[in-house]
């Protein structure tokens, strides 16, 4: 008998086990066809991107002015010994069926962190309308919110002059408690309120004139251009008598709130004298 080659044999064998059994001695066989499969893969879990942490409490950052106007704040923060213009002073939530761009979160930080500001600064309201200290608030961005970000952040800042910051270079967690801290932001300017030249900035830098006591008004409408000129005027020169060298030979200035200012929160006028 011939020995067929190991090769063969088991080809024969497969195409046997793949056809119905024959008594034929036939070497005819049939070659089965290979069949080929895809090497089996174990499926990958997608993780999905986690959203930003919430800013820490009291991180200082660097910030210009219109960056301190922007609704998000992307910076790093720094460390507060160095050079910074903000620092938070609260972080708070909303609850994630709000979004984030919407009228319910901005009256949520327009209300929480002007009171959440009053309490970190200290000082009476009067002194914090005669300071240049003031409050302003992010949220996470559109995309981040998507990702379950739902904080909002309550920042301190102080004006320089009208469209810049300044260095907080004194401490302001309750610095309007205290004399020296209500004198460094002040409100001061650079020549009388209304006359050319005239720009408000903190009375830590140079000035000729500085903002001695507001003169408030009610809530509700605007009263009208002449209400609130004629509110100022007894008030303002009282306070300018006060401060003069001289009763009988001084200078005052009276600065009244416009619609544009009264619709924005300013609900008050502001009583100035010579430095």
């Amino acid at each position: 008998m011939t020995r067929r080659p190991r090769a063969l044999v088991l080809l024969a064998g497969l195409a046997l086990a793949l056809t119905a059994c024959s008594g034929s001695d036939s070497s005819a066989q049939t070659d089965p066809t290979p069949v080929l499969r895809s090497p089996s893969t174990t499926p990958t879990e997608t993780i999905p991107p986690k959203p930003p942490p919430p800013p820490r409490p009291r991180a200082c950052y660097l910030l210009g002015y219109g960056e301190a106007l922007a609704p998000t704040n992307d910076k790093q923060p720094v460390p507060c010994v160095e050079r910074h213009s903000a620092i938070t002073f609260f972080v708070g939530h909303f609850d994630k069926s709000l979004a984030v761009d919407g009228d319910p979160v901005h009256r949520i930080e327009s209300t929480v962190c002007p009171r959440r500001f009053a309490a970190f600064v200290g000082g009476s309201l009067d002194a914090r309308r005669l300071s240049l200290l003031r409050t302003v608030w992010f949220t996470p961005t559109v995309d981040d919110a998507a990702l379950g970000a739902h904080w909002f952040q309550c920042v301190a800042i102080a004006l320089q002059g009208e469209q810049h910051l300044a260095l907080l270079k004194v401490p302001v967690d309750g610095v309007l408690n205290h004399a020296d801290g209500r004198e460094h932001y002040a409100l001061c300017g650079t020549a009388e309120p209304g006359t050319e030249g005239f720009q408000q900035r903190i009375c830590a830098l140079p000035h000729s004139w500085r903002a001695l006591r507001t003169v408030p008004f009610p809530p509700g409408h605007y009263p009208g251009v002449d209400r609130v000129k004629a509110a100022g005027q007894s008030p303002c020169q009282d306070a300018g008598r006060a401060v003069a060298s001289d009763p009988l030979n001084y200078r005052w200035s009276y600065q009244w709130p416009t619609l544009q200012q009264w619709q924005a929160g300013q609900t008050w006028g502001t009583c100035w004298a010579p430095a």
